[in-house]
């Protein structure tokens, strides 16, 4: 195994992954701009989208939809992200947590 998680790889090209969120290209690019994604990119710089970027992108149409502004977006998938992070290092916690102590 490589290390790279199998949702991470970068599968799609922008055209594909804007279908798939239900955006246009141009506006793919406005949110590698802001931050609110980073694609991988070929070794001739082609933007190169995962599975993981494509639930990002139609994360971010949802909170958009929702009434937040790009920085609001932002503010969120930030949030979410340390969340999932805590979650996991509180579930690594309990595990170790119930393993027989000697």
């Amino acid at each position: 195994m490589n290390g790279i998680s199998p949702g991470s790889r970068g599968l799609y090209g922008i055209t594909v992954a804007a279908e798939m969120a239900g955006v246009g290209e141009q506006t793919l690019r406005l949110y590698e701009r802001r931050g609110l994604l980073t694609p991988l990119r070929t070794a001739g710089g082609t933007r190169r989208y995962s599975d993981d970027d494509v639930t990002v992108l139609i994360r971010v149409v949802e909170l958009l939809a929702e009434g937040l502004n790009l920085a609001g977006v932002g503010r969120v998938l930030a949030l979410e992200a340390s969340n999932r992070q805590l979650r996991a290092h509180l579930a690594r916690l309990i595990d170790a947590d119930r393993e027989p102590h000697n």
